[in-house]
């Protein structure tokens, strides 16, 4: 038997765009003679579509667009996701259509993220099997994969259509759980997988067959559409899992950056993005990503020194700016901050120089900046990470302005990674100088991070136990961390939710993401 699958980017909302890819790649597995091809889930529809699964409307239009996809299915089955309207509710489903046409919806039993709580039902009857050629195909929906009991009959293979979003190190553990399934169970398993960009999150696709001994026998491309054939009858030899290595985790974080930051722009219309260029490690990373997502002639900077700025950090860019090939603007802040400080002198005269003036300088930045979005169309990015995000060491209204924000889930650590990564694939277009200072944000004389913060190797660490290993303060001091480092760390995360309740969109490329798998109330008193 003859398997396609279709590994396609789909788009929220778009049911008609959606449905003509999938027709198109029906009648290509039809031309390579293929017996079945295969959807991911929610393929109709896009996902994740949150309230749109509640529109009665909505779901007559998937429904209707199922009919018209069962319409091209003479002589060859599909297996199609998409969200259906059930008695008891709106579900996830996989419309198997058969050779004639016929379909049959399989719904999933178990609904376990929170972007889709509250919008669809868990269907009373989950995975079913089918048999085409043959062969008994046991099709499970989503998160049901994980929670399957023993198949007491004899299937030939388990058909999983998911949306898994990317994550850093996900990947591995879900290849690892595949594994152990299609070993435990003795049956060949097929993985198919969402991929694009849809809001802030970003399927990686990376869809795969593995055979009966846990062995992984195909593997779909990673971050783009692909379609392949796969003959049950032809020899299948085991290959490696291909993204193990320090070096493969970088080239995964940049391509997920650079999808999802392309599919974000495109699938809103956006074409051309602005960055604030400051000649430090964040910005560069950001405008490196940008030229990667939408070509370097869709990129604009701006250069906006404070009388605080030395002239090495406006070298920096400018000669950053210069290697990626953007258009760049140097546009001095210092007549606009003065002027603002001495309009205010009424009511901040006599006072020290403090966060008051630091911050005026960041505001006055996203001013111009969102002059440029307003005037051109080149939208803001942001240029946060996660290290500052989670301390709120940055200024709302200011720094944590932006359409969109493809590093704010990267801690400090991961960026200079990813910018040596970048060094070394586009040909060390990040000047050494940019990577090798120590970070500041200089914002008053001689100003750095580390006059008030530990180094940023100390705080990641810290963060990474807090945050990602849901680690207690005592956890993290027995590990051999100075308490009053800890509990400083500790207090500034705490304190700082409301900032972070008020960034743009973060793409979410961590297992556990500020406002999704990390959420505190805006308003808390717990000390604990």
């Amino acid at each position: 038997m003859k398997i396609a699958l279709a590994q396609l980017n789909f788009t929220v909302g778009d049911i008609k765009l959606n449905t003509a890819k999938i027709i198109d790649a029906i009648r290509r597995a039809k031309s390579e003679k293929a017996d079945l091809v295969v959807f991911s889930e929610f393929a109709v529809s896009g996902t994740p579509a949150y309230g749109l699964l509640t529109k009665t409307t909505f779901l007559t239009l998937c429904e209707e667009a199922i009919e018209s996809i069962a319409a091209e299915c003479r002589g060859i089955a599909a297996i199609v996701g998409t969200p259906y309207l059930t008695d008891e509710g709106p579900i996830s489903a996989a419309a198997y259509i058969d050779g004639r046409g016929v379909v049959e919806y399989i719904g999933k039993r178990y609904v376990s993220a929170r972007r889709e709580m509250g919008y669809i039902v868990g269907s009373s009857i989950g995975c079913q099997t089918i048999h085409l050629k043959g062969n008994s195909l046991r099709v499970v929906v989503g998160d049901d994969l994980s929670r399957m009991d023993d198949i007491d009959e004899d299937i030939d293979a388990i058909i999983s259509i998911n949306a898994r979003r990317y994550g850093k190190g996900i990947m591995t553990r879900r290849f690892d759980k595949m594994s152990r399934l299609a070993f435990t169970e003795g049956t060949n398993l097929l993985l198919m997988n969402q991929v694009g960009g849809s809001g802030d999150i970003v399927y990686d696709g990376t869809s795969g067959i593995l055979n009966r001994n846990g062995q992984l026998v195909m593997l779909l491309n990673s971050f783009e559409e692909d379609f392949r054939i796969f003959d049950t009858e032809a020899e299948n030899k085991p290959m490696e899992v291909p993204f193990t290595t320090y070096k493969d985790r970088n080239s995964m974080l940049y391509k997920a950056a650079c999808l999802g930051l392309r599919d974000y722009f495109h699938k809103n219309g956006y074409t051309k993005a602005c960055v604030g260029l400051s000649g430090g490690i964040d910005s560069a990373v950001v405008a490196c990503i940008a030229v990667g997502a939408l070509g370097k002639e869709n990129v604009r900077v701006l250069l906006m020194p404070s009388p605080f700025t030395p002239n090495e950090s406006v070298e920096d860019a400018k000669h950053l700016a210069e290697n990626l090939g953007v258009e760049y603007s140097v546009l001095p802040i210092i007549e606009a901050y003065n002027a603002i400080v001495g309009t205010l002198q009424p009511v901040i005269g006599g006072t020290e120089f403090d966060a008051t003036e630091e911050n005026i300088q960041t505001r006055i930045r996203t001013t111009m900046l969102m002059a440029l979005q307003n005037k051109t169309g080149y939208m803001l990015l942001n240029s946060s990470n996660k290290s500052e995000n989670a301390l709120g060491w940055c200024t709302l209204y200011g720094d944590t302005a932006g359409t969109f924000s493809p590093t704010g889930d990267l801690y400090k650590g991961e960026i200079y990674d990813l910018a040596r990564y970048i060094n070394d694939s586009l040909g060390n277009v990040i000047p050494d100088e940019i990577l090798d200072k120590e970070p500041s944000s200089e914002l008053r004389p001689n100003q750095k991070d580390s006059d008030f913060l530990p180094h940023y190797e100390v705080i990641d660490a810290i963060l990474f136990r807090m945050i990602e290993k849901k680690q207690h303060r005592e956890e993290i001091i027995n590990a051999g961390f100075d308490s009053d480092v800890v509990e400083k760390i500790h207090t500034m995360v705490m304190q700082n939710e409301k900032k972070r309740y008020q960034f743009p969109p973060v793409l979410r490329l961590s297992p556990c993401a500020f406002g999704h798998e990390w959420l505190m109330p805006l308003v808390n008193h717990y000390h604990d």
